[in-house]
C-alpha cells in the first residue's frame, strides 16, 4: 500500500516538471554553458520547492493556500521581476567566461541551486496544480497519516528529480557539439525567452 503512494507521488512529480517553462530553459542553458552538474543542481532547486508545494497540497494547509491567493499580486510581480533580471543576465553572459570558470572548477553550485529555488517559489500558484493532481488520483484527505504524506512527498521529489536527471543527461550528450558562436546565440535566445516569461508574468498581474 505504501509503495502505491510513493509511485503515485513519483508520477505526479515527474509530470509536473516536464513543461519547459523558464526553469527548464534556465537548466538547459546552464547545462550547455556550465556542465551537467550545474544544470542538475539547478533542477534540484525546483524539485525542492515542488516537494514543498506538494506537502502543502497533501496536508491541505488551507492557511498557506489562502495566503498565496491573497498575496498573489505581489508574489507574481516579484516572480516576474526575478525572471526579467535572470533573462537580462543570461542575455549579457559571455559564454567564454562561463566555460573558463567551469574548467577551473569555480562553478558556484550553491548559487545555481538557490537561484532556481527562489525562482520556483516565486510562482506559488503551482501549489494548485498539486491540489488538483492529488484530488484527481485520490491522494488528498484531511485525515492523511504522516507516513502516507511522507511517501507522497518523497515520491514527488523523486519524480521531479528524475525528470531533471533525464533532461540534463540528454542535453549534456549533445553539449560538446556546440561551438562558441552557437553558445553565444543560445545565451541570447534563452535570455530573451526568460525575459518574455517575466514580462508576461508582470503584465498578466495588471491585466487581470
Amino acid at each position: 500500500m505504501g509503495l502505491e503512494f510513493l509511485l503515485k507521488g513519483l508520477i505526479v512529480g515527474f509530470l509536473a516538471s516536464i513543461p519547459l517553462g523558464p526553469v527548464g530553459v534556465l537548466c538547459i542553458q546552464r547545462t550547455i554553458n556550465k556542465g551537467r552538474v550545474s544544470g542538475l543542481i539547478s533542477g534540484m532547486g525546483a524539485s525542492t520547492v515542488d516537494s514543498f508545494f506538494a506537502l502543502v497540497a497533501a496536508l491541505g494547509l488551507t492557511y498557506i493556500i489562502n495566503f498565496i491567493e491573497e498575496q498573489h499580486f505581489y508574489i507574481q510581480l516579484i516572480g516576474g521581476g526575478v525572471l526579467v533580471f535572470l533573462g537580462a543576465k543570461i542575455f549579457n553572459t559571455n559564454p567564454v567566461k562561463q566555460i573558463r570558470r567551469h574548467r577551473r572548477k569555480k562553478n558556484k553550485l550553491i548559487e545555481d541551486y538557490f537561484s532556481v529555488l527562489f525562482l520556483t517559489i516565486s510562482n506559488p500558484l503551482a501549489v494548485f496544480l498539486f491540489v488538483a493532481a492529488f484530488a484527481g488520483i485520490g491522494l488528498v484527505t484531511a485525515k492523511d497519516s504522516s507516513l502516507k504524506s511522507s511517501l507522497i512527498i518523497a515520491g514527488v521529489f523523486a519524480g521531479a528529480t528524475l525528470w531533471w536527471v533525464l533532461l540534463t543527461f540528454l542535453v549534456d550528450l549533445f553539449r560538446k557539439r556546440f561551438r562558441l558562436k552557437q553558445l553565444w546565440w543560445i545565451n541570447k535566445i534563452a535570455g530573451i525567452i526568460i525575459l518574455i516569461f517575466g514580462v508576461a508574468a508582470i503584465l498578466s498581474v495588471f491585466i487581470r
